[in-house]
């Protein structure tokens, strides 16, 4: 009997060590960098102070310090360094182009969110101060005393530099406005204003403040109002980041090209972006012009499927299209469809054409200057392609290779025969070959590719297969997954990858180790899923 209170006891103090740890494990869980994986996505404070028609915003629900330790916690160790130094360059880079200096202005104080919003100037605007243009910038406090203090320093600096101040009230809120800049940089406009002690709102003119503060007022004027955008955050569940893009900012902003008339465009774009071990994922919804169809995945996604499966070498770009014929048809979706697919003029006929003509899945891989595809066995037709060929002057022929039995097309051409042989020769270049293996068929450039679909798998092939996957967008109608030098060339031309690098003062590319991208009907909206590989895996 004496036995069960010291049992009790015993049994009491191991939940309450238990509890203790549960405790301590939540809390070091709440404060980790890592928590930058799981964030769930909810309405940002500052978008109540966005106009609902601006043309780009970003909300980072993270302060200026925990994306650098998130970098140092998942970089291989001999990196970390490189990576902490590479994200802070970009943070500091970012706050300098408004003005700020973080390490002395901001970094005691700066705590979630973050957030820029850009407005477009109008046509007649007489200063930079329109409240249609500039930008407009909030900063969350970690105490009241923070951004107090804060501002009384930013006003003092700028004012014994030589900056006429104006303090005025609006919507019973204290203005402070002025031009202002960093050391060595030229006086712009600025204003900022204190919201509830904690949230500094900074803008590149009056008018600008003025018009957040009048949108914060009504909710049908507000970002934070609008229906669109609450029902986008809970369909994207999660994000360390946000960005909303209006149709008009797609081109000049996000650098998306479209060479379609005003009725053709997009909707707008959410993006939330969000860390994942050593890659970033990017989720977002692209609003689809009205009629614009889709095409179907259905019992074709088997045979796309089996097509990922039957490449067994390496490659640099592997991409996957549902019914090409049907995406070229879409203005929004026909340039990057171009560019997967790998066929430009260089390539000859024979991929344009394939391209151009299959009612079904299509695999694309390429690897230097050399294109495979593969397709269903009757999409296209192999009578339609011959004669197709036949009319540009390309001649088919059966030919067996290695137990493979080939249709190969070729052009004859003159050229030059040997060097103490002035004649000239006729010459039958290697075009393309199409080879048919059950309910698929293979098309290539040239005759070494065939052992592409035969032998062990390597690691580098199921490496761009594994990135889309890893992508989790089965029902996808568009995928593209690049290998490390072709993901850096392909951002290094697009112009906010550009616009990163300028604000970062160096190069961001040398990391990137893979891009994958897929897109799915999501009920009248375009699902954009992608993912950006860093360092080695």
């Amino acid at each position: 009997m004496k036995a069960r209170p010291f049992l009790a006891v015993l049994l009491a103090l191991v939940l309450v060590v238990f509890g203790l740890g549960l405790g301590g494990w939540w809390l070091v869980w709440q404060r980790s960098a890592l928590q930058l994986q799981r964030l769930p996505l909810v309405v940002p404070r500052a978008a109540r102070f966005v106009p609902r028609d601006a043309p780009l915003s970003i909300h980072l629900f993270s302060d200026g310090e925990r994306p650098l330790d998130y970098a140092r916690a998942v970089a291989p160790p001999r990196q970390r360094r490189q990576a902490a130094e590479a994200i802070g360059r970009l943070r500091d880079g970012a706050f300098a182009a408004a003005g700020l200096d973080y390490a002395t202005e901001l970094s005691a104080w700066l705590a979630s969110p973050v957030s820029l919003a850009l407005f477009e100037a109008d046509a007649g605007a007489a200063s930079p101060a329109s409240p249609r243009g500039g930008w407009l910038l909030a900063l969350g406090s970690r105490d009241d005393g923070g951004a107090r203090r804060f501002l009384q320093r930013f006003w003092q600096t700028r004012s014994l530099a030589g900056t006429d101040l104006q303090i005025s009230s609006y919507r019973g809120m204290g203005l402070i406005s002025g031009r202002g800049a960093l050391l060595g940089q030229t006086p712009r406009p600025l204003a900022t204003a204190l919201v509830d002690d904690d949230l500094v709102l900074i803008a590149s003119g009056r008018g600008v403040l003025e018009q957040a503060l009048d949108v914060s007022q009504i909710d049908e004027l507000n970002q934070a109002g609008q229906a669109s955008f609450q029902e986008g955050l809970l369909r994207l569940g999660t994000g360390a980041a946000l960005v909303q893009a209006a149709p008009g900012a797609l081109e000049r902003w996000l650098g998306l090209p479209l060479p379609v008339p005003p009725d053709q465009r997009p909707g707008g774009l959410l993006l939330a972006l969000q860390p994942e071990g050593r890659s970033l994922r990017l989720s977002g919804l692209l609003g689809l012009p009205p009629e614009t169809v889709l095409p179907e995945v259905g019992a074709d996604g088997a045979l796309g499927r089996a097509l990922l499966t039957a490449l067994h070498r390496p490659t640099a770009s592997l991409a996957l299209v549902q019914d090409p014929v049907t995406i070229a048809t879409i203005p929004l979706l026909q340039p990057l469809l171009s560019r997967m697919a790998g066929t430009p003029d260089p390539a000859g006929p024979v991929p344009a054409l394939v391209v151009a003509s299959a009612r079904g899945p299509l695999l694309a891989a390429a690897s230097g200057d050399r294109w495979l595809l593969g397709t269903a066995a009757d999409r296209p037709e192999v009578s339609a392609v011959v004669a197709s060929l036949a009319s540009d002057g390309l001649l088919a022929a059966p030919l067996e290779v290695e137990g493979h039995p080939l249709q190969v097309w070729t052009r004859l051409q003159s050229g030059v025969g040997r060097r103490d042989d002035r004649s000239e020769q006729l010459q039958a270049p290697l075009l393309g070959w199409r080879w048919q293996r059950g309910d698929q068929a293979w098309w290539g450039a040239s005759l070494g590719q065939l052992a592409s679909l035969d032998g062990a798998e390597t690691r580098r092939a199921g490496r761009l297969q594994g990135q889309l996957e890893a992508l989790a967008a089965p029902e996808a109608v568009l995928q593209w997954a690049l290998d490390g030098p072709r993901a850096r060339a392909l951002l290094a031309a697009w112009q906010p990858w550009q616009r990163l690098t300028a604000l970062a003062g160096g190069p961001l590319s040398e990391p990137v180790e893979g891009l994958a991208l897929a897109l799915q009907d999501a009920s009248g909206a375009l699902a954009v899923h992608a993912r950006l590989d860093f360092g080695e895996s």
